[in-house]
């Protein structure tokens, strides 16, 4: 490559035409003038770019994904919870304060008035605690088969065009409500 120092990859997340996520990560040569200038691209574009410092495989919003789904693969396949359960407990729960701030901010509101100090104090240890217990599940053909029909069974009957028009008309609705108040 004749100028290396000027190769980024801009990752964007899906629906990308919705989504204003575009993960930037460099390469070990290229120059902060070429992430400076992609990041500058994407948010003049609208879109809500992050930097990565370092390549990691999937890079930070997958992993993130991964993780959550690797734990709600474990409580089906421990039968905890069914896939619709499992789904509500995201997007009826912190999923509805995730499409506002991380798990970074909403930890600091948790610790009340101390923020994220009095957060850590009364809750690292028994998280850290239940992160010894998170699963790691294997992916078998009956927790596969378990998840199809519980898929199936959330979904009654409607076709992906038409949960992706429902999602993508949320997903308008929510960016316009984020959009006029901050």
């Amino acid at each position: 490559m004749p100028h290396p120092e000027r190769c980024v990859v801009g990752h964007p997340f899906n629906p990308p035409h919705l989504v204003p996520l575009v993960e930037v990560v460099g390469g070990d040569k290229t120059g902060p003038e070429a992430i400076e200038r992609a990041l500058a691209f994407y948010t003049a574009i609208g879109k809500q770019p992050i930097h990565i410092r370092r390549e990691v495989p999937g890079h930070v919003a997958n992993r993130l994904q991964a993780a959550l789904w690797r734990e709600a693969l474990h409580l089906v396949a421990e039968g905890v919870a069914s896939v619709a359960d499992i789904d509500t407990a995201i997007s009826a729960g912190p999923g509805l304060r995730w499409a506002l701030m991380g798990p970074h901010l909403t930890f600091h509101l948790a610790g009340g008035g101390g923020g994220i100090d009095h957060f850590l104090d009364q809750f690292a240890a028994p998280m850290a605690d239940w992160w010894e217990t998170l699963g790691k599940p294997m992916l078998t053909s009956e927790l596969q088969e378990r998840l199809t029909a519980g898929v199936a069974a959330e979904t009654a009957g409607r076709s992906i065009a038409e949960l992706a028009a429902w999602r993508d008309l949320f997903l308008v609705d929510l960016l316009a409500l984020k959009a006029g108040r901050k």
